[in-house]
């Protein structure tokens, strides 16, 4: 501490003498006295006032026993309470009685006053009592630092700041951890949202559907994928229960180009039979079942068909009634067979969107004019095939049931199950517009020709088309002129079972009698064996023109008599 603060403590001592013009302290230095020898009892001046900062010299006080001998009860006149310690205790009136109490210290002195360093004291509080008394024989106290309470500023290590920088060290951490996973996050959704954009580019691009891609480039693309993708096949064959014949298609699902197709097969197609001769698709199906038709079809396209579904014409009545009808863009009237007069209105009109029910829905498939081609009734039966597909669910469970309620007896390996997913997945693209119907190009002979290879065959069943041999049999082209429609089909079991092979040539205007035309010389005694096997007489057989594609060709008359075995 300063020097002039060391009133009590050093050599030098200081007076207050009075105040400045601006209300400070002014003190003046005192030479020191040696104070008395006297015993120290730290609490024999307690009622004297302490103070700390005393200048003048204090005169020895016995210390203050209220049980000694010969103590009236009266306590000596305590000096006067000086605050800032300026009065001196020698200086008493007469009597023992104290000078006068001057609240301010400002005692009148003699001599010169010095003007001297101001400052206001502070006066600090005792601890407690005093530890170490004062030796005997010292004329000052001894005061420590432990007897004062000095007031501290709170610091930095309190436990009350320590604990705000902990919550605010972890709030902000709390943030900085949130800020990260919300980046982290971020980042993570533009990196799938570039993935996802990728891959859709990656199968337009696939697809070729991508906008700046020449139609080289897609057709070149097409056609290196065509070989790999996969295919799920299953063939279906329509029986007229009540007229007769069959009508054939393949239903296809490209699961590598998500495209359906129903492929119809005219029944006019060259197989070769379980006995290595040729036969047609029609035929096939009458004589070797559907598991034999079934390789024979694989053998000529190439396939790999899964299944065979039978559909009978109940069946399908009853499939387009559980569908809740279908709508078909028809081509034709078609008569009510159970009509009574010829003049009732048709069963089935032309016209677009047409609701069909069940009944009205077998009768168009099924109809083949007079005059048509087999393949507009083959066609109209396409049609149907992919209205009902429209209709039908693309659940699974739903479409198994549809196929469980109709009764069908299921051939082997396919399942209901199976039938019910497969339609399911077909009914799915025939809705979303992923779905055609395409027609097996075939020639009058019943081979593939090079358009059938590249359009059907290829493209859409994934297959090489390979038609039974030509030289195998001979090949036998018939035309109808007898006027009675089913001539043909009978003409062509017989031939069929004689070992040649039929060629459908159409209807003619009526001829009395019959013919068999040879062109070349060599094919003169195939002729006479075909007029044979009709039952007709060898009179019948001349040379001329053949129709294409046909070793002999046979114009049926009205004197064609079909055999009955």
């Amino acid at each position: 501490m300063n020097d002039r603060y060391d009133a009590g403590y050093g050599d030098d001592q200081y007076e207050l003498v009075g105040y400045d013009e601006y209300g400070r302290p002014v003190y003046r230095q005192v030479p020191p006295q040696q104070p008395p020898q006297q015993s120290y009892d730290p609490y024999a001046q307690q009622g004297y006032g302490y103070d700390p900062y005393a200048t003048g010299r204090q005169q020895p006080v016995p210390p203050y026993d209220p049980y000694a001998a010969g103590d009236t009860g009266r306590q000596p006149p305590a000096p006067a309470y000086d605050p800032y310690g300026t009065g001196t205790h020698p200086q008493q009136q007469a009597g023992g009685h104290s000078p006068p109490y001057d609240p301010y210290g400002r005692t009148a002195t003699s001599g010169q006053q010095h003007r001297v360093a101001e400052q206001t004291a502070y006066i600090p509080h005792q601890a407690g009592p005093v530890e170490e008394p004062v030796a005997q024989g010292q004329g000052e106290r001894d005061y420590r630092t432990e007897q004062f309470a000095f007031v501290e500023e709170p610091d930095s290590d309190s436990e009350d700041v320590i604990d705000w920088l902990k919550f605010t060290e972890n709030r902000t951490e709390r943030r900085e951890e949130a800020r990260r996973r919300a980046r982290a996050r971020v980042i993570a959704l533009v990196v799938v949202l570039a993935v996802v954009a990728a891959g859709g580019v990656g199968y337009l691009w696939y697809a070729g559907k991508l906008p700046g891609l020449s139609s080289s480039d897609s057709k070149q693309d097409t056609a290196t994928a065509v070989g790999a993708q996969k295919r799920d096949v299953i063939v279906v064959h329509l029986h007229n229960t009540k007229k007769g014949g069959t009508s054939t298609a393949l239903l296809v699902d490209n699961t590598t180009t998500n495209q359906g197709t129903t492929v119809l097969l005219p029944n006019s197609l060259a197989l070769t039979g379980d006995d290595g001769t040729t036969t047609t698709l029609a035929k096939s199906v009458d004589d070797d079942g559907s598991s034999g038709t079934r390789d024979a079809i694989d053998t000529v396209l190439g396939t790999e068909i899964q299944g065979t579904w039978r559909l009978d014409t109940p069946y399908l009545q009853n499939l387009v009634d559980l569908v809740g009808n279908i709508d078909v863009d028809t081509d034709t009237d078609v008569p009510d067979p159970g009509a009574k007069s010829k003049g009732a209105a048709p069963l089935v009109r032309k016209g677009k969107a047409q609701t069909l029910s069940g009944k009205m829905a077998v009768a168009y498939a099924t109809y083949g004019a007079s005059g048509e081609t087999p393949n507009a009734q083959l066609e109209r039966f396409g049609q149907v095939m992919q209205a009902v597909l429209r209709k039908l669910t693309s659940d699974t469970q739903g479409a198994t049931t549809t196929v469980q309620t109709l009764g069908m007896i299921i051939e082997p390996p396919l399942t209901d199950k199976d039938l019910g997913a497969f339609l399911a997945k077909l009914a799915d693209l025939a809705k979303g517009g992923d779905y055609r119907t395409a027609l097996l190009p075939v020639q009058t002979d019943g081979t593939l020709s090079a358009q059938a290879s590249a359009s059907v065959v290829k493209d859409v069943l994934g297959g090489t088309a390979k038609s039974p041999d030509k030289d195998a049999a001979v090949r036998v082209s018939v035309r109808n002129a007898s006027g009675v429609k089913g001539n043909t089909d009978k003409a062509r079991v017989v031939l069929l079972n004689g070992g040649f092979t039929f060629l459908e040539g159409g209807s003619a205007s009526t001829a009395a009698t019959s013919e068999v035309v040879y062109a070349d010389a060599a094919d003169k005694d195939d002729a006479t064996e075909v007029a044979k096997t009709l039952g007709l007489p060898s009179a019948a057989v001349t040379k001329g023109d053949v129709s294409a594609n046909a070793d002999v060709s046979v114009v049926l008359g009205q004197d064609y008599r079909p055999s009955s075995s």
